[in-house]
C-alpha cells in the first residue's frame, strides 16, 4: 500500500508527478479508444438489428426484436459502478481478473454496447420510410438497404450520438479508477483525493474536460460536414 507521506510529497512535487500524469492521460485515451471501437461496433450491430427487426423493418423478426429490446432495457439503466460488480464473474472468466485496465475496458465495452445500441436505434427510426421503400421497390436486398441506405441516411446524427457516447465513456474511465483501471480517475483518487491535494484533482479534472471538449468539437464539425453533403 502506498505510504501517505510519499503520496503527499509526490502530489506536491510536479517534477515527480508529471510522468505519472502523462501515463494517466495515455491510459485514459487507451481505455476510451478500445471501448469506442468494441462497444461502438457492437452497439451499431445491436442498434441496427433493433431497428430492422421491428414491425415493418427490412428484417422483421418479432421474437429477436423482443429479446434484444429486453436485454438493452435491462442492462442500459444499470449505473456503471454497479455494473462493474454485477459482471465481476464474467469479467474474471473473460479477462482473468476483475481489477486493472483490461478488466475496466471489458466492463466499459459492455456498458457502451448497450448505450450505443439505443442511440443508434433512435437515430435510425428518424429516417424517412419512403427512402427505404424506394430501395425495396428497386429490388435491393436487406443487407444492401442497411449498408447503402439506412446507415448513410443517418450518418450525421449518428456521429453526434457517438460523440455523446464518447463523453459517457470518458466518464466511465474516470470511475474505473475505483477498480484499479488506471487513467485520470485513478490519478485523481490516488494523488489528489487520498493525498488531500485538491490542485492535483483539479488538474486531472481539467484534463478530462479538455479531452471531452476536443471530442465534442470534432463530433460537431464532422456531423455538420456530413449533413451538408
Amino acid at each position: 500500500m502506498n505510504n501517505p507521506d510519499t503520496l503527499l510529497y509526490a502530489a506536491a512535487n510536479w517534477d515527480n508527478l508529471r510522468p505519472t500524469f502523462y501515463e494517466a492521460v495515455t491510459t485514459t485515451l487507451y481505455m476510451v479508444s478500445i471501448t469506442m471501437l468494441v462497444g461502438g461496433f457492437l452497439g451499431l450491430v445491436v442498434g441496427t438489428l433493433l431497428y430492422t427487426t421491428r414491425e415493418q423493418g427490412v428484417l422483421r423478426n418479432k421474437a429477436l426484436y423482443n429479446v434484444l429490446n429486453f436485454i438493452v432495457n435491462f442492462v442500459r439503466p444499470i449505473p456503471f459502478i454497479i455494473l462493474i460488480a454485477a459482471v465481476g464473474p464474467l469479467t474474471r472468466t473473460v479477462v482473468g481478473t476483475t481489477i486493472g485496465t483490461e478488466a475496466a475496458v471489458f466492463v466499459m465495452s459492455i456498458a457502451a454496447t448497450f448505450g450505443v445500441s439505443r442511440i443508434v436505434e433512435q437515430n435510425l427510426v428518424a429516417i424517412d420510410p419512403g427512402v427505404i421503400e424506394a430501395a425495396r421497390a428497386m429490388g435491393a436486398s436487406p443487407l444492401k438497404i442497411i449498408t447503402s441506405v439506412i446507415i448513410p441516411e443517418a450518418l450525421g446524427p449518428l456521429v453526434l450520438g457517438y460523440t455523446f457516447i464518447f463523453i459517457a465513456v470518458v466518464d466511465m474511465s474516470a470511475m474505473a479508477g475505483y477498480i484499479g483501471g488506471g487513467g485520470l480517475g485513478s490519478f485523481a483518487i490516488t494523488y489528489g483525493y487520498q493525498a488531500f491535494q485538491w490542485p492535483v484533482t483539479l488538474v486531472a479534472t481539467a484534463a478530462i474536460i479538455v479531452i471531452v471538449q476536443i471530442a465534442q468539437l470534432l463530433g460537431n464539425w464532422l456531423s455538420k460536414k456530413i449533413m451538408r453533403r
